[in-house]
């Protein structure tokens, strides 16, 4: 096993905090030289002071539509986007017209208090700082976003859309062949992905060592590939239980 790579949200922390368990774990597989990448939902204002402060080696955001990374040697922060900024410029303003109409469409949600700092995708809250909302307005959501021509997903707790066919897979795999010299369909046994909800799925089936923390169990009938091992715990505690469990068969 030569990488980890994981989900944030429900992942990584819990109940929306990193304890200092899960930090611990993720310091302890970056000394241990695993390759190890974030790979997440969250904007690009988060991916900046992760990529530039955390012991990571790249964090692949907002659903795949960048990864950003610290160079090793002058500890500059790079920057890869799959669209160039006039494009990511016109789509941003397509998609405050398509969040207008959901937030009329459909009571109780609201734009992503993280909205601010997006660069590529419109994040609609359905369950983080809204009280949570039934399936079925998170399925008219995602019909809203489809119809307005955008690829959406459901995360834990935003509903996810952006112009283009891109998910977390193929930006990761653009960071491994063009920065790391990876292949990462030829490698995918040597690396093992951890998430926890239908967004990961693309992840889950790319990788036959794919781990879901316990809570994915919650996410099982929406989920159009499941994870090939799942934790005993859930959340950050699963995380730990899985990299303790990466060290012991290193």
């Amino acid at each position: 096993m030569q990488g980890v790579l994981l989900d944030l949200d429900d992942t990584l922390t819990t109940g929306g905090r990193l304890t200092s368990d899960a930090y611990f774990a993720l310091e302890r597989l970056y000394q241990a030289d695993f390759i190890t990448v974030l790979v997440t939902g969250r904007p690009a204002g988060w991916c900046d002071h992760i990529a530039r402060m955390w012991p990571v080696h790249a964090v692949v955001g907002e659903g795949g539509s960048l990864c950003f990374w610290r160079d090793p040697h002058t500890h500059h922060l790079r920057q890869m986007y799959v669209d160039p900024p006039d494009v990511r410029r016109r789509n941003r303003e397509a998609m405050a017209a398509i969040a207008t109409r959901i937030l009329a469409e459909v009571p109780g949600c609201a734009l992503s208090t993280d909205q601010a700092y997006r660069e590529c995708d419109l994040a609609i809250d359905w369950a983080e700082d809204v009280a949570r909302l039934p399936m079925q307005k998170v399925d008219r959501i995602l019909e809203i976003m489809r119809e307005s021509g955008l690829t959406a997903m459901a995360s834990a707790g935003h509903v996810n859309g952006w112009f283009g066919d891109y998910d977390k897979l193929g930006m990761t795999r653009r960071f491994f062949s063009e920065v790391l010299d990876i292949d990462l369909d030829a490698q995918r046994a040597c690396f093992t992905y951890l998430g926890d909800s239908p967004n990961d799925c693309p992840m889950f089936r790319h990788f036959p060592h794919s781990i879901g923390v316990a809570n994915v169990i919650d996410a099982k009938d929406r989920l159009t590939f499941p994870p090939t091992y799942i934790t005993p715990s859930r959340s950050g505690d699963g995380f730990c239980e899985a990299v303790a469990a990466l060290f012991e068969a290193r």
